[in-house]
């Protein structure tokens, strides 16, 4: 196999695994939630671990792929994500369950950056946009990973003894793949110059402002689809895990279509329908909380959020005033404050008005992915068409 097409074989599988573990940790929110009695504005606090994690992660991650190259970073950082994936499983308490939390976010950002520095690289190698397609792999692992939730619930699995089904398989594909993760020296001008930092312009705080909303809509999905599904449906057990598998199944077909869908009618088109795919799903979902209209509205909500975040990072990467790692660097970071936001505030507003009032609030976020493409659309230009 031609060197190019291994490397991006080897950083799609650590795409795919970094979406299996996040998959694994959001497929059994509900039996934490359970099994530590916590309210949804107690796991609202719990689920904020993760998003500050994240943030924190940010300037670290682009430093220290500046630092030692985007190879370390990827194999260290695989290794210790999943370590902190058991030790969510293995967690006493709720007080240690939100500090693994807080460090499984850490490592997943770094591994975010990370990955994304090295898909950036493959994709100037390959001289045209792939980078959808890793995000594909990501959602599908999310969906092959809320599978293999379901079946461990369904098995009476403990989460302990799940995650380390996933840290088995994980250490496998690490071992096979990591000869593919390259140390490149010629692409450091993508990890962004370590903590070198500059003013965002005009363009790049549009384009973080609809990763801001995607990631909000995301967050949501990810960490509260199945406790909707528990709550609000009341569906039974064994179905609790079907709303996560929706989404994340619409997800990964919505992000290896978004590519072509893109070369076709242009991603200003594809961003703004994807806003309006997202509201009319959440809301499908408050207005008729049964099993047989949620599961349709989160399946819209999968493929409305699928080309958001890739589309966004894509074009920051085509910035024509910074780098591909700066721009990316400063997109993720107003976006991942809506990931940062976005669960903990859904469980605070569930403590007033429930979990549809939240979800409906959230289905107005989606509307402003809209907003935010329409408003920037004449600066994304020509790069969005």
């Amino acid at each position: 196999m031609e060197p190019l097409k291994i490397r991006r074989l080897s950083a799609g599988v650590f795409f795919f695994l970094t979406g299996l573990c996040f998959s694994s940790w959001a497929s059994r929110i509900p039996d934490f939630q359970e099994r530590f009695r916590l309210s949804e504005g107690q796991l609202g606090s719990v689920l904020l671990g993760m998003p500050l994690g994240s943030l924190l992660a940010l300037p670290l991650a682009a430093w220290a792929v500046f630092r030692f190259g985007s190879k370390a970073v990827v194999l260290i950082g695989m290794s210790c994500y999943i370590l902190a994936l058991l030790g969510i499983g293995l967690s006493p308490d709720a007080l240690v369950l939100a500090i693994m939390v807080f460090v499984f976010g850490i490592m997943g950002n770094m591994m975010n950056i990370s990955l994304n520095t090295q898909a950036l690289g493959i994709e100037k190698d390959y001289g045209r946009n792939i980078l959808s397609s890793f995000h594909g792999l990501w959602s599908l692992a999310g969906f092959f990973g809320a599978g293999i939730g379901a079946i461990m619930v369904y098995f009476e699995f403990s989460p302990g003894e799940h995650y380390l089904f996933i840290l088995l398989a994980g250490a496998l594909l690490i071992g096979l793949f990591q000869k593919g993760i390259v140390s490149e020296s010629g692409n450091r001008e993508t990890a962004g110059g370590g903590f070198h930092w500059k003013k965002p312009d005009t363009v790049i705080i549009q384009l973080g402002m609809v990763g801001f909303c995607g990631m909000m809509c995301e967050g949501c999905m990810f960490d509260w689809s199945g406790v909707y599904m528990a709550k609000v449906v009341d569906a039974p057990s064994g179905l609790i895990p079907t709303g996560y598998v929706a989404y994340m199944g619409a997800m990964a077909m919505g992000r290896f279509a978004a590519d072509k869908l893109a070369n076709k009618f242009g991603k200003i088109k594809v961003l703004k329908f994807s806003g309006l795919t997202v509201f009319a799903g959440l809301m499908l979902a408050v207005l008729l909380p049964t099993i047989w209209a949620v599961i349709p509205g989160f399946l819209m909500v999968g493929f409305g959020t699928a080309a958001v975040v890739p589309l966004t990072y894509s074009l920051a990467g085509k910035s024509s005033s910074y780098s591909p790692g700066i721009a990316l660097a400063m997109v993720s970071t107003v976006s991942f404050f809506g990931f940062l936001l976005g669960p903990p505030l859904i469980g605070f507003i569930a403590e007033w008005v429930g979990l549809k009032g939240s979800f409906a609030l959230i289905s107005l976020v989606g509307l402003m992915i809209t907003f935010w493409v329409w408003v920037g659309e004449k600066n994304f230009s020509p790069a969005a068409v």
